[in-house]
């Protein structure tokens, strides 16, 4: 038994869990069995737990049935109120034939359940030196690249809580990506070291046998009480997610912190260990809580004390004292055992994996991703209501003989009051739309579609114009006075990159309709565009809805990207994309700007029927001047195999600006026939003939498909 796990005094034993993610809606039980629902609310006595099952050969068995599962609790058998099978496959992202590249769509979408898997990276800043920061980098990078499916989710996060830089959860892998590259490693100097350094300070003033402390032991207490309340807050954050498995891939060095210096040195510098045990007791409790596995990853690798015990070579040279210091390679060895242990604990307690020194991290993520994507979810309320804070045991049984179950060995029971569940604050909203804006993942059940298209504003703000589009058909009316009735509350939320809000509203739409218009309404659905001034940066858009008549719910999340129109010699605007046949949507809130460069508002739909007309509007501004010049725009539309099948220019004069910075409205119509049904992308790109390096441009993918 490891250190850690020897002062931490935790029960679960080194049976590691294989824990999965997905979002597959968990079934329910029949209604004799007397237990309430599962929903979205964070109700803490309730118990989930993720089993594999497998057969000799190692292959996950797929067609059990709840009444081949049995859990006991404390040797106590429950009652299992729901169950699910989740079978994820690994999706890959669409890309045409024509770019390497995977398409990056504008628009998000509900209107499929959620089918992937959950991954939250958390790069542990805190805990790695600057030397590090190019190499974790690298392999949080292969995980996003090579490993994440284009049906799954992630997000990144920092052990310092810096809020910029991180990402929230999206599959887009160039944000991603972006949030990785902004890693920096601020983690100090192995304490084995430190206390070196100050020992060579000291002789020829004291005596040098005085025990001498760690001086950075107070900023080595700090970061790692951070660390692991950062873990704790994830697990809290995810902890109303229901029906599948989150994953944490936690990439750090370990925890740099001797946690039994407190028994075996306690005046030599460890002032924080009790401390420290105490937190990481609360943290594995958060994650088991919440059914979060937390997988490890050294990101170094096979890990040796070589540099380390350069670096103390070095420090004993520099000041001419020879290895007089006692330092030597095993505790060097001792420190960096102590912090894989710290690694190795919080993994086995949560049911997740500990990688550390081993090289091979392509094999690691990918036992990770396996270990995400098929499972059974079982949930239960313990008959031991009591909360206590100790540690239940579980134990996962199948009655079909030779099969082998792995799942996680117990939980720690919360301790105290229980609390009522927190929901966001949202003026005027009712609790189920509030229970819905407090998932951190999308929500299926209301479909909605969310676009945004960012303008030039009054600077230094840019005008935002967001597009929300409702099925109707997941809409249900009442009849009332010759009239079909339903209310649809509508949350916008626009989050910065720093957590904060930024903009949004909320409206309850009370649809009171004509026979005609309710049958246009539930074959085409309901638009809402609005308009937001925001300062250039990164936002997340946060859309949820609840409906009454049929008390249906929904919510998406839309990465929206504003660019500071002001830099570089061009810039262009995003794309509002409109069609003839979308134009039968009904508009509940329309947008006056609109009215003006298109002869309908814009729609999330990408995909339209051949013998259907696009109406595309962009702007370019023109931030160069000085000279006159001309401006070519060009829009094109290229097929999947990379022909294009559409392709106009628009040259600009600058003399339209009359010298001062501005831009240039481009609206066109594209009459959709002529070609086959299929994957396309629509490109508009500006090029200046002053400078032909100075360009901008906007893709939008679409698929065309034969009429009915």
């Amino acid at each position: 038994m490891g250190e850690w796990r020897r002062v931490l005094g935790v029960g679960v034993t080194g049976v590691v869990a294989l824990g999965l993610t997905l979002g597959v809606t968990a079934q329910q039980v029949p209604d004799e069995t007397q237990q309430p629902p599962v929903t979205f609310r964070l109700e803490v006595n309730y118990v989930e737990v993720d089993a594999v099952v497998t057969d000799e050969d190692g292959s996950f068995v797929d067609d059990l049935t709840l009444e081949d599962f049995e859990i006991l609790e404390d040797g106590e058998a429950q009652e299992v109120s729901a169950f699910s099978l989740v079978n994820i496959p690994v999706a890959r992202a669409e890309r045409a034939l024509f770019s390497p590249d995977p398409l990056e769509p504008d628009v998000s979408s509900n209107a499929r359940p959620f089918d992937g898997r959950v991954f939250v990276l958390l790069l542990d800043d805190l805990h790695t030196t600057a030397e590090r920061t190019n190499q974790t980098k690298v392999v949080a990078r292969e995980f996003i690249e090579q490993h994440l499916g284009a049906n799954d989710l992630a997000s990144v996060f920092f052990t310092s809580g810096r809020s910029d830089g991180s990402q929230g959860f999206t599959g887009n892998r160039r944000l991603l990506l972006n949030a990785i590259d902004s890693f920096i490693g601020q983690g100090v100097r192995s304490s084995v070291l430190t206390r070196n350094d100050t020992f060579f300070r000291r002789l020829g003033e004291r005596d040098a046998t005085e025990r001498v402390i760690d001086e950075l032991d107070n900023e080595r207490g700090l970061k790692a009480r951070a660390t692991l309340a950062t873990l704790r807050e994830l697990s809290e954050w995810l902890s109303g997610v229901r029906g599948r498995r989150k994953a944490v891939v936690f990439m750090s060095q370990g925890i740099d912190y001797d946690i039994y210096d407190v028994i075996t040195r306690p005046f030599a510098g460890s002032r924080y260990a009790s401390t420290v045990v105490a937190e990481t007791k609360r943290t594995i409790a958060a994650a088991t809580q919440a059914n979060v596995a937390i997988y490890t990853l050294d990101p170094r690798g096979m890990a040796t004390v070589g540099s380390d015990l350069a670096e103390a070579v070095y420090i004993q040279d520099d000041r001419g004292t020879g290895g007089g210091t006692g330092l030597s390679a095993e505790s060097l060895r001792y420190n960096m055992r102590l912090a894989h242990d710290s690694l190795q604990t919080m993994a086995d307690e949560t049911g997740g994996m500990a990688f550390i020194n081993s090289n091979d991290l392509s094999s690691a993520f990918t036992r990770i991703v396996e270990d995400n994507s098929s499972y059974y979810v079982l949930g239960y309320y313990p008959s031991n209501d009591r909360r206590d804070g100790r540690f239940r045991d579980i134990e996962v049984r199948v009655t079909r003989p030779g099969l082998v179950v792995r799942s996680r060995n117990g939980y720690l029971a919360p301790r105290g009051r229980d609390d009522e569940p927190e929901l966001v604050e949202a003026e005027g909203a009712s609790e189920a739309l509030r229970e819905v804006m407090t998932n951190p993942l999308p929500v299926s059940g209301l479909s909605l579609r969310v676009a945004a298209a960012p303008f030039l504003g009054e600077r230094p703000k840019s005008s935002v114009a967001v597009m929300v589009e409702l099925d109707g058909g997941n809409l249900t009316f009442a009849e009332r006075d010759g009239l079909l009735v339903d209310t649809v509350e509508l949350s916008l939320t626009i989050v910065d990159d720093e957590g904060k809000i930024a903009g949004g509203e909320s409206q309850s739409l009370e649809l009171e309709l004509q026979p005609e218009t309710h049958e246009a309404v539930s074959r085409h659905g309901l638009k809402v565009v609005s308009r937001f001034d925001l300062e250039p940066g990164r936002y997340q858009v946060r859309v949820a809805s609840h409906e009454t008549g049929g008390g249906r719910s929904g919510s998406i999340l839309y990465d929206l990207e504003v660019p500071d129109f002001s830099e570089g010699p061009l810039q262009m605007s995003g794309i509002a994309l409109a069609s003839a046949d979308a134009s039968r949507t009904p508009t509940a809130k329309a947008d006056e700007q609109f009215r003006e460069v298109l002869p309908t508002q814009p729609t999330t739909l990408r995909d339209f029927v051949l013998g259907d007309e696009l109406f595309v509007f962009s702007e370019i501004y023109d931030n160069e001047t000085d000279t006159s010049h001309t401006v070519d725009i060009r829009t094109t539309i290229r097929a999947d195999d990379g022909r294009v099948v559409f392709d106009l220019t628009d040259e600009r004069s600058s003399d339209e600006l009359e010298g001062k910075r501005g831009g240039y409205g481009h609206a066109l119509r594209i009459p959709l026939d002529g070609v086959e049904p299929g994957l396309y992308v629509l490109r508009t790109e500006a090029s200046s003939r002053l400078d032909r390096e100075a360009s901008a441009a906007r893709d939008v993918p679409f698929r065309l498909r034969a009429g009915q």
